[in-house]
């Protein structure tokens, strides 16, 4: 197996166990966050290190952050244990507390911005079994929409569908007039992972004006730690990852003439906690319990190779 080469290597000076670690848009800031309460921002540009930022106003863990587009400013969202989302923003180097949310009622998990061409909407997971979307009306004020008992135990993950799988999902034709995607008819999706075992796709009804569950997609058998729906369609298909204690990772498929469907990409030694895509979406990433990354990379529209065995396949040739 190849190893990789440590780029930069951040002494975030936090007090206890990092959880997660998020890029900007732009690949300058790297925002940091801990069992310690805080989040932290650095500026890592030109491969200096410099932290700008200790962010307080959470009351426990704070499991997750996560970067709005550009377009919005200088944007970050974080979870807690404490219940809690805050929403900060940095202007002229300053750092504030926006919009804080605290309806749900228990553990906010996860949480994940919408593709930036629908708004500032940033949807919530939590313990509680329910997923908050939250949208910024543009004049300092948020609107909130719940999804209650989106999971019957809890809910692990959030990830919107890009505005390029749309086309997909809607089974419409790639000719004619369907062949442009208009946001005027392009509906809000995003896929949930929770404890029941089960990964579900939710679309908002703009009739209704409220989000329905759209599928129920069933294939793991213990609860599901992430989700990931691929940020590009690739091959024709728009592509979900979802990873479980069942030590499996899953790839979930469709086309506009066929129905989601599962293929274990590989199945682990030990619990797998998050999937993550590349920008291309052909490319993804996968850790768990084992201590590992491993990338893998899909080659046909049935086909995943490991990376590294392509690579110790490269280096045999060539000795």
């Amino acid at each position: 197996m190849t190893s990789g080469n440590i780029i930069q290597d951040v002494d975030t000076g936090h007090a206890d166990m990092i959880h997660d670690a998020q890029m900007d848009y732009y690949g300058i800031r790297l925002a940091t966050c801990s069992s310690d309460k805080s989040v932290k921002i650095f500026d890592v540009r030109n491969g200096a290190q410099k932290m700008v930022a200790t962010l307080k106003g959470h009351e426990a863990p704070v499991w997750q952050v996560a970067w709005a587009h550009p377009m919005f400013g200088v944007i970050l969202a974080s979870c807690s244990y404490d219940r809690k989302v805050i929403i900060w923003k940095e202007t002229d180097g300053n750092w504030e507390n926006i919009y804080e949310y605290n309806k749900h009622d228990s553990s906010v998990n996860s949480l994940c911005w919408a593709p930036n061409e629908f708004g500032l909407i940033l949807a919530c997971g939590s313990s509680d079994g329910s997923v908050s979307v939250l949208s910024s009306t543009g004049d300092g004020r948020w609107e909130t929409k719940k999804i209650h008992n989106a999971h019957t135990i809890g809910c692990n993950a959030v990830s919107w569908a890009p505005v390029n799988a749309q086309l997909v999902c809607a089974g419409a034709e790639n000719t004619g007039s369907n062949a442009n995607l208009t946001m005027a008819n392009t509906t809000k999706r995003f896929v949930t992972g929770g404890c029941d075992n089960l990964v579900k796709i939710w679309k908002y009804v703009d009739k209704e004006d409220t989000w329905c569950e759209e599928e129920k997609l069933e294939a793991h058998s213990n609860w599901v730690r992430d989700v990931a729906w691929a940020p590009s369609s690739h091959f024709g298909q728009s592509v979900i990852a979802s990873c479980s204690q069942d030590k499996r990772v899953i790839i979930w498929t469709k086309t506009k003439q066929t129905p989601w469907t599962p293929k274990v990409l590989h199945t682990f030694d030990d619990v797998v906690w998050h999937v993550s895509w590349s920008v291309t979406g052909n490319v993804l990433a996968v850790s768990g319990g084992d201590n590992k990354v491993t990338l893998w990379k899909a080659v046909n529209d049935h086909q995943w190779v490991r990376l590294n065995d392509v690579n110790r396949g490269q280096e045999e040739r060539k000795s």
